[in-house]
């Protein structure tokens, strides 16, 4: 029983390790994922035309980062321009981001489509970010957005 009972204590205690944010800065040339280089990044106000041209594209986009999950640092977003942001997730959830990256400017490279996120995955990445029930009821509709997905960024500005 109290070996049942310490192996349970123990897997909580990861578990909740597990699921906060790195403590890690986010200075510059800091780099999350695999490293990558920021030659020839594209601006991100550039993402709206390129999607037009393809459905899905390999980039390096230079953006500032508006938001990120306070759960665990596995999503973000990135201005895009002035009415519109891209949503990024880490590839295979292989690294997080820590907290103090919002507002920074950063490079980084992946996959970029245009998707319709539904309604479920709306409210559930709402509920990540803490907004309030109201918020989180007021969502009704999928949203199509610029979706990335990202095997590493690194910290420029």
């Amino acid at each position: 029983m109290k070996k049942t009972s310490f192996f349970l204590l123990l897997l909580c205690t990861a578990s909740a390790l597990n699921a906060q944010p790195p403590k890690l800065p986010a200075v510059s040339g800091s780099n999350f994922g695999a490293a990558i280089s920021v030659e020839n990044a594209l601006p991100a106000e550039t993402l709206p035309a390129l999607l037009t041209k393809s459905d899905k594209l390999d980039a390096r986009i230079k953006a500032k980062v508006v938001d990120v999950c306070p759960k665990k640092g596995c999503w973000l977003k990135l201005q895009v321009n002035d009415t519109t942001t891209a949503f990024v997730k880490m590839k295979d959830y292989a690294f997080f981001l820590p907290l103090e990256i919002k507002g920074k400017t950063v490079v980084l490279e992946g996959e970029a489509s245009l998707v319709t996120t539904s309604v479920d995955e709306l409210k559930h990445y709402a509920e990540d970010a803490k907004k309030t029930k109201a918020e989180i009821d007021a969502i009704t509709q999928p949203k199509k957005e610029i979706r990335l997905v990202a095997k590493g960024i690194r910290v420029v500005g």
